[in-house]
């Protein structure tokens, strides 16, 4: 899952550095470590870190208004000083020059990383309830009980002679009786994986959302190109005039863009996160009495006699 999840960030991220390159050369190479921080903390935010959707997407346009503003808006500004650039990135939360594309951008996003973060966090706690229970410690009495069963026998030369099937069983939930306990806890926990993988499969879809990222910085930026004197002017009476060059190109200087054709490399991604979610719901699904069934499946195949054949049943052989 770990591994589709960052296919599908590479690609998105692929993708949007593209929009720069093509459509936006003149900020291209400014703008490639704001897109790298946006994806990192995307990544971050599934992973489960202490962040919000909201503070990456908003942060990044934070970034990307000076880029704009200096670059196309204005690209005659020579002197851009940091106190200038700082002044740019504190104007942008209080004139929006992205319009609501900024805003639209964090709630597509929000819904559809979501259900993927939290299957990342459930994912990981059950690994972790798994490495648990197959450490768990055997007390005095289920070790004894353990050796009786298997070795007893030998004590009257009896070394091919196997436990009965009834006589395992009784051991065995003895001693995992704690772990059998979980049982309850861990149906739940399959339930909620199918749940995530339904929503992530449903209304949130997270391919969809990753790949239409470049689609929404576009319009956001065509967004302030279009309004940009409205802009300019504002700008000028908060941060001040910055120094220019003679004959500065005019904010009619916008370049829409295509989509970026990388269709293929999008569907074989968005396929095998598809493929992965069936077979692990599925075979999840099989796992659903896993501790319920777990002394079962232990006094199952060499360890018992399961036929009629006789067997140890902890006193004699019958």
């Amino acid at each position: 899952f770990l591994e589709a999840f960052e296919s599908l960030l590479r690609f998105a991220e692929n993708r949007t550095s593209s929009l720069f390159e093509t459509a936006y050369r003149p900020m291209a190479k400014e703008a490639a470590e704001p897109v790298k921080e946006l994806f990192t903390d995307i990544s971050l935010y599934i992973l489960g870190a202490e962040t919000t959707v909201e503070s990456a997407v908003l942060r990044f346009f934070d970034s990307l208004f000076p880029l704009v503003y200096s670059r196309l808006i204005n690209p005659g500004i020579t002197d851009l000083s940091e106190d200038y650039t700082e002044c740019l990135r504190l104007t942008r939360q209080d004139i929006n020059p992205f319009g609501h594309y900024s805003k639209n951008m964090v709630t597509e996003l929000s819904k559809s990383l979501w259900a993927s973060r939290m299957l990342s966090q459930a994912l990981s706690l059950g690994i972790e309830v798994i490495n648990t229970t197959e450490h768990t410690a055997l007390t005095k009495e289920c070790s004894r009980a353990l050796v009786k069963m298997q070795y007893c026998p030998h004590c009257q030369g009896l070394t091919l002679i196997r436990p009965c099937v009834g006589y395992c069983l009784n051991v065995m939930r003895g001693c995992l009786a704690s772990v059998s306990e979980l049982d309850a806890q861990w149906r739940e926990f399959i339930s909620t994986l199918e749940y995530l993988t339904n929503e992530m499969a449903a209304s949130h879809e997270l391919e969809m959302a990753l790949a239409g990222i470049w689609s929404s910085i576009n319009e956001a930026i065509l967004h302030a190109q279009l309004n940009g004197p409205q802009l300019s002017a504002t700008v000028d009476k908060v941060c001040g005039q910055p120094k220019q060059q003679e004959g500065n190109l005019s904010s009619a200087n916008i370049v829409p863009v295509k989509e970026v054709t990388e269709t293929q490399t999008f569907v074989m991604a968005h396929s095998s996160l598809n493929n992965k979610r069936r077979e692990f719901i599925s075979y999840m699904k099989r796992s659903r009495t896993f501790y319920a069934s777990i002394a079962e499946r232990l006094c199952d195949g060499d360890l018992v006699m399961r036929d009629s054949s006789t067997c140890w049943n902890g006193e004699d052989v019958v």
